[in-house]
């Protein structure tokens, strides 16, 4: 006798992240019954979207009250028997150089990989890593690098342009990151477009037996 597939009940999967556009938190997907979970543990709102209501944390929150709120919302939603992904960037409990230690492992595994290329397109491959223009290491970095000296001149009460020397050479490192992606890039380009030179095969024995000496055949 044949048996059907039993039906199961599975609650809507939520998601919690942070919008890139925006920087706000926000919980999309979801019951009625996750929706109260969010608006009572995590301090979530609700909000009208394109493609119906999401919720979202409210305006200004300081990163740590996002990961709280995040993170507190994401187990009462798992302890309901909801499924849910949390961004990890959002998650309080992560350990805390656990970020730290992933970027130093993808440094050093980009090191190996290109000490063992063995193609033009695998060198290729990490100097995109290392420069593609969103997300390459070097615009990153000059994204820090702006930050702090924005940072660092609004807390000194400096103006554009009058910021002392140390804070004012920061901008002048930013711009030099964006020389030295462009540059990298440029190599990449490069190095993509490169052929694979052909094995050489070697020289085909004349027939009739043994290869004849260059003298041998003189005489």
């Amino acid at each position: 006798m044949n048996q059907r597939e039993p039906d199961f009940w599975v609650l809507e999967y939520v998601t919690i992240t942070k919008d890139p556009r925006t920087g706000l938190v926000v919980a999309i997907g979801g019951t009625e019954k996750a929706a109260d979970i969010l608006q009572r543990t995590g301090g979530f709102l609700s909000a009208p979207g394109p493609r119906g209501d999401y919720h979202r944390l409210p305006h200004g929150l300081p990163i740590e009250q996002q990961r709280l709120k995040a993170t507190s919302a994401s187990h009462a939603l798992l302890a309901a028997g909801h499924s849910v992904h949390l961004d990890p960037a959002l998650n309080m409990l992560a350990a805390p150089d656990g970020e730290r230690d992933a970027a130093l492992r993808y440094l050093a595994q980009l090191a190996e990989r290109v000490s063992a290329a063995e193609t033009s397109s695998a060198v290729a491959e990490v100097l995109t890593e290392v420069a593609a223009p969103v997300h390459g290491l070097l615009p990153l970095t000059r994204e820090v690098i702006v930050r702090a000296w924005i940072a660092a001149s609004d807390l000194q009460g400096a103006a554009p342009g009058d910021e002392p020397e140390p804070l004012a050479r920061l901008g002048s490192t930013a711009n030099s990151l964006s020389e030295a992606a462009r540059i990298v890039l440029h190599a990449r380009n490069h190095t993509a477009r490169r052929t694979e030179p052909p094995a050489t095969a070697p020289a085909p024995a004349p027939a009739g037996g043994r290869a004849q000496s260059p003298v041998s055949r003189r005489r």
